[in-house]
């Protein structure tokens, strides 16, 4: 049972609902019980604690379907153009 930081803090932070706070939860503490690292300094066994805490500390970001996606495209649009100035740069320095 979750004693610190409490459901409802957690849904007041967050401002997701409870069912999107549970899977994040959920797949966080899955990750740290695989061996990812916990990003808080909190001490504790309960990988479902450390990644609630993480949650409560704003270390671990909840998307909707639609805000992921929108992310992704960012990402792919970063990478786009850093691979399309790398081969500017390649090109130019091919022609010297």
């Amino acid at each position: 049972m979750l004693v610190k930081p409490t459901v409802p803090e957690l849904l007041r932070e967050s401002k997701k609902n409870r069912y999107s706070l549970v899977i994040a939860t959920a797949k966080r503490a899955r990750q740290i019980s695989k061996g990812s690292k916990p990003m808080t300094d909190e001490d504790d066994i309960s990988p479902v604690t450390l990644a609630a805490d993480e949650i409560g500390e704003g270390k671990v970001t909840i998307y909707d379907e639609n805000q992921w996606a929108e992310e992704q495209e960012k990402i792919n649009e970063e990478s786009s153009d850093e691979n399309s100035s790398d081969t500017e740069n390649s090109q130019i320095e091919n022609k010297e």
